[in-house]
């Protein structure tokens, strides 16, 4: 009877050893991965307070926003001043190449403007305008173009993005991913903008056409819109505060979280009127629901 309890005693006293050595071997689920950082760009261009820059950094810093876009080279300055000033990233500098012939490419006051960037991780957007969409004419022009503006960059330590713009020469991905693979500069990326593509392709594309972009995909755009087909009608809202609309959000933000995608994502608030201070509101509220609980991929 002793040697009975004796060994109930020891089995007793190894049991919760044993529990936690199997526990240990088991391997744990990797952390859930943090939010993509999210920044608003183009919120000052129909603001009806017309906030100073100042007051546009304390606003995105109030309502939480990670940082913001600047359009076009003037003012950076001040803009870094301000973001830095209220603790937030400057992410993107907009810049336009014209392939117009007898037009200067693109903005000599880049060189200047990239040296101020140096070090900060601010990725310089390109548009390319002055033919037709998608001309393929304009290829090696446009080629030339962006390998001056990423030879530039990297001498900076900066990445460049393709911008596809919808009526513009690069209008779409495929252009970007075109002129990205003759460019052939390591520090040049493309990006995918919800507006634009809404406006230029058909929902049923999004899913390959996105998979075939993720290895040069360094941004992306989002905001409330409707569907592909009720903007092509004529009928849907095209650019809304996120939350809005009937194009479903959340499905791209699952798609490319399924897909890898790793970079920022800009809020696009090109048109939306009134004070900024409602739509940006409404959009974090509604950013910040659609990474509570993901949405599954389409």
């Amino acid at each position: 009877m002793r040697m009975t309890i004796a060994a109930l005693a020891l089995l007793l006293f190894l049991l919760p050893l044993c529990r936690a050595a199997v526990v240990d071997d088991v391997p744990k689920a990797p952390p859930a991965p943090a939010a993509w950082p999210f920044f608003a760009f183009c919120h000052d261009t129909h603001d009806a307070k017309k906030r100073s820059l100042a007051e546009q950094a304390a606003l995105l810093k109030e309502l939480g926003y990670d940082g913001a876009g600047h359009l076009w080279l003037g003012q950076v300055p001040e803009r870094l001043k301000t973001l830095d000033e209220a603790g937030l990233k400057l992410y993107q500098v907009y810049v336009q190449i014209d392939l117009a012939p007898g037009k200067q490419a693109f903005d000599p006051k880049l060189k200047e403007v990239a040296a101020l960037l140096k070090g900060r991780d601010t990725q310089i957007a390109v548009l390319v305008a002055g033919l037709g969409p998608s001309d393929p004419a304009g290829d090696a022009r446009a080629v030339e173009g962006v390998r001056q503006i990423a030879d530039i960059a990297r001498e900076a330590g900066l990445k460049v993005v393709l911008y596809p713009h919808s009526g513009f020469w690069l209008e779409k991905v495929e252009d970007a991913l075109r002129v990205v693979k003759k460019a052939d500069r390591p520090n040049l990326g493309v990006m995918f903008n919800l507006c634009h593509w809404l406006k230029v392709d058909e929902e049923k594309n999004l899913r390959p056409l996105l998979t075939a972009a993720m290895p040069y995909l360094w941004a992306v755009s989002i905001h409330g819109a409707d569907k592909a087909d009720e903007i092509h009608a004529g009928k849907g809202n095209w650019i809304q505060p996120l939350g809005s609309g009937s194009f479903d959000v959340p499905a791209l933000l699952a798609l490319l979280k399924e897909l890898g995608y790793k970079g920022p994502i800009g809020l696009q608030c090109y048109g939306i009127g009134g004070d900024a201070r409602e739509h940006l509101a409404r959009s974090m509220a509604a950013w910040k629901k659609m990474n509570e609980k993901p949405a599954e991929a389409k």
